[in-house]
């Protein structure tokens, strides 16, 4: 039996629902907003109780739109956000750490010596963007009690009762034996973890419970985390292929085959997916701040919103030198110091909003650029084309830019929620056996095709420009 299904996808800033029929599209659509709390070094916590209530009010609406029944729900998750809590009966100990937070530096500082081993074993640089030195932050300074998961276990033991967590969210906590998919006990040593009940690995596409949250009972049979899902539904299910999401923070995927790529270039090598206990990796690159430094441009009110970018960046021809690292939340793949803030530098009397603007856009193609350019490196294979997808890529402006500066075409998905229609995927993979991944994904085709507009050697002028920007906060940031 097959028929729709109700995609959850749980974000930083919100949660999307989307009831998917695989002969008729997207037939019902709900979203909620969350407010993660911005606090002064660093620290990005949202209260668990707001991260539930909108999964299941944006679920709710998205049925009621759709108006008929779904056979599965799919939930796709942060990532890296953890918090603790009671496993008796699912209160929270703690608020939510963002996986922006930085808080858990200090944890990242104790076992530096560590670092090359833990990237061997689990595939992550040693950074508190991931799940394990939080989780390990929460056990020193905030509680001891209950469990301490990814935010995703604890809304599956919510939805469900089950505590489980999938294997590609199992890959962002630093704590995956990458080659094995289980829990690492050296990991969990050096982490001081060594004693907690973690959360059962499941695969991807597979039951997993029933909830009645949205009504009436409905099987949840889809986990994964974000990007995953998005580098499934944009398609890329083979080596060779990359995509992009800019969201709040901009996440290139390049899927590398059924063997972890342990690269040179500074990107993650993580968990794709692991469907019927097969698993797919995938190198893994992130910019921290894309719509949340459009968010910051929007504050300073140089623009009224992500939509304006093109509107006021059409008011100047170019940057007029001006020169953006947008490190807002400090800089990761490839270079990895979450301590580095961003730059805003050539500035003049002359310099106008449009300067600005034409600077964020280069600042944030810059930094994907460099990604595409690590993942070919380490692949040994140049990328043919990119794959996009999020809000951000309604901007014409920083579409062109993005094609400028990889000097590659880049593929707009015409598919505008690519996680949540992953998502849907992967729960009518676990609802109906015998459905194929190439049945359960809707039809990929590009809304838009941008082409590079410059010529090789002024990109390269652009992007030295931009590295040479990023190198002087390097040497000036203390280590």
């Amino acid at each position: 039996m097959t028929g729709p299904v109700l995609a959850v996808d749980q974000g930083t800033s919100g949660t999307k629902a989307l009831v998917v029929c695989p002969e008729r599209g997207v037939i019902g659509t709900g979203f909620t907003a969350v407010h993660p709390r911005h606090l002064p070094g660093g620290l990005v916590e949202v209260d668990p109780g707001e991260l539930y209530a909108s999964v299941v009010e944006a679920g709710t609406r998205a049925l009621a739109e759709a108006g008929e029944p779904v056979i599965a729900v799919g939930l796709a998750n942060q990532g890296e956000t953890v918090l603790a809590w009671d496993p008796a009966d699912g209160r929270p100990l703690t608020d939510a750490l963002v996986w922006q937070d930085r808080r858990a530096q200090s944890v990242c500082a104790e076992l530096a010596e560590h670092s090359d081993e833990l990237r061997h074993l689990t595939g992550l640089p040693l950074d508190p963007y991931f799940a394990a030195p939080k989780m390990a932050w929460i056990r020193r300074h905030l509680t001891r009690e209950g469990v301490v998961t990814t935010s995703d276990a604890w809304l599956v033991h919510r939805l469900t009762g089950r505590c489980v967590t999938d294997a590609a969210t199992a890959g962002r906590t630093q704590l995956l034996d990458l080659d094995q998919t289980g829990w690492s006990p050296r990991a969990l040593d050096l982490y001081g973890l060594s004693g907690e009940r973690l959360p059962d690995i499941v695969d991807n596409a597979a039951p997993v419970g029933t909830t009645t949250a949205f009504g009436p009972e409905i099987p949840l049979t889809g986990l994964v985390v974000d990007q995953q899902a998005a580098l499934l539904a944009q398609r890329v299910t083979a080596p060779g292929g990359a995509k992009c999401t800019y969201g709040t923070g901009a996440f290139l995927l390049a899927h590398t085959g059924d063997i972890p790529m342990r690269g040179t270039s500074g990107l993650v090598s993580c968990v794709a997916w692991r469907l019927g206990g097969r698993t797919a990796y995938c190198l893994d690159g992130q910019v921290y701040t894309a719509a949340s430094a459009v968010r910051w441009l929007t504050d300073l009110g140089v623009i009224t919103g992500a939509t304006d970018l093109d509107r006021v960046g059409g008011t100047a021809f170019d940057s007029g030198g001006v020169t953006f690292v947008p490190a807002l939340a400090g800089l990761a793949a490839p270079w990895w110091r979450g301590d580095v803030r961003g730059s805003l530098t050539g500035l003049g009397l002359d310099t106008g909003p449009g300067h600005v603007v034409h600077a964020l856009c280069e600042g944030l193609a810059a930094q994907v650029a460099e990604l595409a350019e690590a993942a070919a490196a380490d692949q040994g294979v140049p990328l043919s084309e990119l794959r996009v997808d999020g809000g951000l890529t309604r901007s014409a402006l920083l579409m062109q830019t993005q094609a400028d500066l990889l000097q590659r075409p880049v593929e707009v998905s015409a598919l505008p929620d690519a996680t949540a229609l992953g998502t849907g995927a992967l729960a009518l993979l676990g609802a109906v056996p015998g459905t194929t991944v190439a049945d359960a994904l809707p039809e990929w085709k590009p809304a838009a095709v941008y082409e590079p507009r410059i010529s090789p050697d002024q990109a390269a002028e652009r992007r030295a420009t931009f590295r040479a920007a990023v190198a002087a906060l390097l040497d000036a940031a203390p280590v």
